[in-house]
Order: C-alpha cells, then structure tokens, then sequence
C-alpha cells in the first residue's frame, strides 16, 4: 500500500512539472511577441532624433513621377517661375520659421535631408541645369559658402558624410523666394495636357553690412521626387480662415497651389524674359501671353462646344460694349427695346392688315342683293288687268 501511493506522488510530480514548463514557455512567448510589437511600433511611428524620416524604398517607388514617353509626347515646354513666399497660398512654405509641434518649413526639411545625406544637391547655373554627378554639389563647401556653421556629426564617414547643424544656425527666415522648373507636356495617349514640378531652387535673400536692399543668392538645385516621400509627410493649412491641414507639401506642388510669375521659358539663345523684353509693360505681356498659351493649348485642338461658343459671343458683346463706354447692362436694355418696338410695329401691321380686311367684308355686305323675277306671276296680274 505505501509502495503504491509513492509511486502515485511520483506520477503526479511528474505530471505537474510538465504543466509549469509549459506554463513558463506560454508567458515567456507573450513577453518576447509582446516587446517585438512594441519594437515594431515604435521604429515605424517615431522619428529619428535629428527630426527625419525613414523612407523605405517601396515608399520611394510610389512618390516618384515618371515622366511620359517620348513617343506618346507631341507638344513640350519648360517655364520657369519664381514663387514669393509672401504672396497667396505661397506662405505655407514658409512657416513655421522653426520647428514646433506643427512640424518644420521646406527649407528645414531639405536641410536636414542634405546634412543627413539623403538627397542630392546640384550646382545653380542660372538657365542651364544639369542633374548629373558631375554637377553634384558638396553640402560643407554649400554651408561655407553661405556662412552656415555645423559640425561633422557621430558616425561620419568620407565616402558618407554627416552633418549637424542648430535650428538656430539654419538661415530659414531668410529663405523668401523659391525658383521652379516647371514641365508642360502633351501626350497622345492621354489627349491632355499636363503639369509638374521637376526641381526648385531656394533663394536666400541676405542683405549686406551697410543695409539697404537685400541681395538674392540662389542656393541649389533639388529634384522634386527625392524629396516627395519626406515633404509628403509634413501637413500645412494653406487658408488663415480654416486652420485644419488638409494638404500636404507633396499636394501642394501636385495640385499646382502655389502662385508663381514665369521669368524664363527654355530658347536657344538662354534668355529670361526680362533680357528678351526690357520694358516692363512688354514683359508683362509675354508673361500673360505664355500662361495662356498654356491653359488653352489642348482646349485649342477641339472644335469648341455650343456653351463654349456661347460664351466667347457673350464675351465679345462685353468688350466691345466697354470698348464703346456702355456697360451690358444698357445694351441689353436697348435690344429689349428694339425688340419691343418691332413687336409694336408688328402687332400694328397686323391690326391694320385685319382692319382692311372687316372693312371690305363690310362693302360686300352693304351691297342690295339681287332678287330673281318670278315671270309667271307678273303674267297672272296681267291677265286680270285685261
């Protein structure tokens, strides 16, 4: 009896440390997938200490633009514009001056991107860009040239150079001006005509020791789609009446929301406007002429629809009633007379046409009517006269 309970309290033992090793390895799984979810988490939500974000190629792939075939292209032109960052909906790229919980301006992004090696820089040739290695610009010579003080940051190596530059130190409020490239193409297999950015330049308006007006320095180059996956990510409210960010930096450029003056079109002869035509007033002109051009150019190809040459009559009748110093108003005051009187004129004819008419009916009426003999009692009185 006591040999058979011993064995009893054996199997048991045995019984129960095969449930607590199962038990430890249950909760020693739920620690270690708990603390990879948390690992997980919080390397794709945070950002990095020196404010940038991690871009994974897939992400890159998806905000790149490729432009159109060269086959499919019938029609290009590439304007460039200079966007004043006072002017508009401009301002969004702007603010904030320094980074805050709304986040950092476009120029404190494209500066951490350069400091951080990220994206590429190219030279500032004034009308002939290049974006080849050749013309590749080195971010120390860049920050020398413009008196940005920095310092080679942990981990910085020759063939990867790193940086590390104060917010204070980024010249951010001195950045008034942005120079564009901007691509207009025609494509056959979409019929239409389309837009978009290629690269932008900052402009740095810095005045000199003795005051005065401030002097522009175009900085560099940068291409559009390195920077999508990064600029994408930081939400502005273009609109000081509604507050809420609803767009980004990327749908700012997308959705052509800036607001920019064309300065220089590509020509053989590398031009800008201001050297083709000295006179303000012409200028003015070329420019007006050119963004025409380029919003009417595939609405020109189609035969215009019946609203649309409505419309150009009603124009037309507008000018040339400013033209003669009468407003539209009064000219449609005058046709609804004109139109009146004719309808008088014709409701008069009509009345004098029916007059006639009763009055002749009324002649024929008034006529004494004929009346036919009877020959056979004439006869009979005769006969009794005789």
């Amino acid at each position: 009896m006591i040999i058979f309970l011993s064995h009893h309290k054996l199997i048991i033992m045995k019984y129960l440390k095969v449930i607590l090793l199962g038990l430890t390895l249950a909760i020693a799984g739920t620690s270690a997938s708990a603390q990879v979810v948390k690992r997980d988490g919080k390397s794709r939500n945070d950002k990095k200490d020196d404010g940038s974000v991690k871009v994974t190629g897939r992400q890159q792939a998806f905000f790149e633009q490729n432009e159109p075939s060269e086959a499919d292209l019938q029609w290009t032109k590439t304007v460039y514009r200079v966007l004043d960052l006072t002017k508009g909906k401009n301002p969004a790229l702007y603010y904030p001056e320094e980074p805050n919980e709304d986040g950092q301006s476009m120029f404190f992004i494209i500066m951490r991107l350069l400091a951080n090696n990220k994206i590429s820089a190219y030279e500032y040739l004034d009308g002939r860009e290049m974006f080849t290695d050749e013309y590749k610009i080195k971010v120390s010579e860049m920050l020398d040239r413009f008196h940005v003080l920095y310092s080679e940051a942990k981990g910085s190596t020759e063939k990867n150079p790193l940086y590390a530059i104060d917010d204070s130190d980024i010249p951010g409020n001195e950045i008034l001006s942005y120079y564009i490239i901007e691509k207009w193409s025609f494509d056959t297999r979409s019929n239409k005509m389309r837009s978009r950015v290629e690269a932008l330049c900052p402009v740095l308006h810095r005045q000199d020791e003795f005051g005065g007006e401030p002097i522009k320095f175009p900085m560099f180059w940068v291409k559009l789609n390195d920077i999508r996956p990064y600029i994408a990510q930081q939400f502005v409210f273009t609109d000081d009446d509604n507050n809420l960010m609803r767009y980004n930096l990327d749908d700012f450029f997308k959705l052509n929301m800036y607001q920019g003056d064309i300065y220089k079109v590509k020509n053989l002869r590398n031009q800008s406007l201001m050297q083709l035509y000295p006179d303000p007033q012409a200028l003015k002109h070329a420019q007006d002429s050119i963004e025409e051009r380029l919003h009417r150019f595939d609405k020109d190809l189609w035969a215009p629809s019946r609203q649309e040459l409505q419309a150009q009559l009603e124009a037309k009748r507008k000018l040339e009633a400013e033209q003669n110093g009468e407003t539209l108003e009064e000219e449609t005051a005058t046709d609804k007379k004109d139109n009146n009187k004719s309808v008088r004129k014709s409701s008069t004819k009509r009345g004098s046409k029916s007059n006639d008419n009763k009055k002749q009916a009324k002649k024929k009426s008034s006529k004494p009517k004929e009346v036919k003999s009877n020959q056979g009692a004439t006869r009979s009185v005769r006969n009794r006269k005789r």
